[in-house]
């Protein structure tokens, strides 16, 4: 079709071979017309410096041997050198006619006529209608004397014309072959370049239909192949988010499912008046607000990542007591630890410093990280966290005893939605570390396989006050 690339492409392609073709030719004809006019003249001027000579040495030869003027035949001589030969002032044809001169007189430019020098120019001759290139040569029979008059040796300049005629015939020839090959190239170009292009477009169409699965050839070493592989990389990203959405989704459900499954079953015991018991009651009480908050935390790290997402996270800029914060993390989890015999240990800064930042963000990212340790430590392990300033920085190390993360599996960890033991949404890390991002920090990570793990949040230390 006209508006398609692989039309567009050859006809483009081909306009441009033709465009630069037209200039070529132009050019080329311009230079060989001036190359057969430039030596066109001096063919010209050699007849005519040749004949002036030839006529000085038989006069001066027949003057010696008191002869008479030398008898020039003008047809010879036209029929030697192919030109057309006249004369002004003293003929140097005997016998021709005198009318010739003076006609021939009134056609020549004023400087042929002071028979003074060499003169190229243009002319008519009479009961000619061709217009002739023509050059004058003085006639002396000795250098340096006054002339006697001037042979003129003309060619018609259609002779000129004729002499490129041919290859003007030959560049048009060319010039058909070569947009012939052109349009094929062209068109095998379009075929090349259109080919992978409708593919991805196809391969497109495939994925805005849910099918994340297709992919196209990327073996190409040009940047066609290297947006082919990009395709690919993008459709397998997409498939990776889509599981991992689908994964979320179970995950949330299933996390939501499990509180609000409690929340009814006691709400339902407590309506139905299934339980007196004040104990009982205070107990399922206890239940529901406990499943209240769990599904509380949920909701607010699915929204805290949202705004992550959507840059739409704000901080706020206020003094901090790092070693208080660190001690009130420290203490959330102390029950926990209490019942699971985990050796629980805070190993704290004397000085911990009072820096400028948003301390229930920095309390939640440590919490996260609390949170994960307790997760993969065994009962009876140990988690440990410390605080220490260090090079304009302040550092909070959670370490613990668990499994251990695989180095394949390091950057994983922190993707949304991805879960190890296929247990929770996986939204602690994944917060954790954009948190620390937007509080000017980061999160580093030191495991090793089998003897556990080491969080670090590393934040700027700017000092309150």
């Amino acid at each position: 079709m006209p508006g398609s690339l692989r039309f567009r492409v050859p006809a483009l392609f081909l306009l441009g071979i033709v465009l630069f073709g037209l200039v070529a030719a132009t050019i080329a004809l311009r230079l060989f017309s001036g190359f057969t006019e430039q030596r066109s003249l001096e063919e010209l001027r050699r007849q005519a410096r040749g004949i002036a000579s030839l006529y000085a040495d038989a006069a001066l030869r027949a003057a010696d041997e008191g002869a008479q003027a030398p008898d020039f035949v003008a047809g010879t001589l036209e029929d030697a050198t192919g030109d057309q030969l006249y004369y002004v002032g003293a003929s140097p044809f005997p016998g021709q006619d005198s009318g010739l001169q003076q006609l021939l007189e009134a056609h020549v430019p004023p400087e042929v006529r002071t028979l003074s020098r060499q003169v190229t120019f243009e002319f008519t001759p009479p009961g000619e209608d061709r217009t002739y290139l023509a050059v004058a040569q003085p006639l002396r029979l000795e250098r340096d004397t006054e002339p006697l008059g001037a042979i003129v040796v003309a060619t018609p300049r259609t002779e000129l014309r004729d002499q490129w005629v041919p290859l003007a015939q030959r560049l048009v020839l060319a010039f058909l072959v070569g947009a012939v090959i052109a349009g094929l190239l062209g068109w095998w170009l379009s075929r090349r370049i259109t080919g992978p292009v409708l593919a991805l477009s196809a391969a497109a169409d495939e994925i805005g239909e849910g099918n994340y699965d297709v992919r196209v050839p990327g073996g190409r070493d040009d940047e066609l192949g290297q947006l082919s592989r990009r395709f690919n990389q993008m459709a397998a990203t997409l498939a990776a988010t889509e599981k991992r959405e689908r994964q979320f989704l179970m995950s949330v459900s299933h996390e939501l499912r499990t509180p609000l499954t409690a929340i009814r079953g006691h709400v339902d015991a407590l309506r139905d008046g299934l339980l007196e018991d004040p104990e009982l009651v205070q107990a399922s009480l206890d239940v529901v607000a406990d499943e209240a908050v769990r599904l509380e935390r949920l909701v607010g790290d699915v929204l805290d990542l949202a705004k992550l997402n959507a840059h739409r996270f704000t901080v706020r800029a206020e003094e901090v007591d790092m070693g208080r914060l660190v001690e009130r993390a420290f203490g959330t989890f102390q029950e926990e630890a209490r019942r699971r015999e985990i050796e629980y240990r805070l190993v704290g800064d004397a000085e911990a410093p009072t820096i400028v930042t948003d301390g229930d963000r920095v309390l939640q990212v440590v919490s996260n990280l609390l949170s994960n340790a307790f997760r993969w430590t065994p009962d009876g392990g140990r988690v440990e966290i410390r605080a220490a300033t260090e090079n304009g920085t302040v550092r909070v190390d959670v370490s613990d005893t668990g499994p251990g993360i695989r180095p394949e599996e390091r950057e994983a960890i922190f993707v949304p939605f991805i879960s190890r033991d296929h247990h929770g949404t996986g939204l602690g890390l994944p917060i954790a570390r954009e948190i620390a991002v937007a509080l000017g920090g980061r999160i580093e990570l030191e495991s090793e396989v089998g003897k556990g793990s080491r969080f670090r949040l590393v934040l700027p230390a700017r000092l309150a006050g």
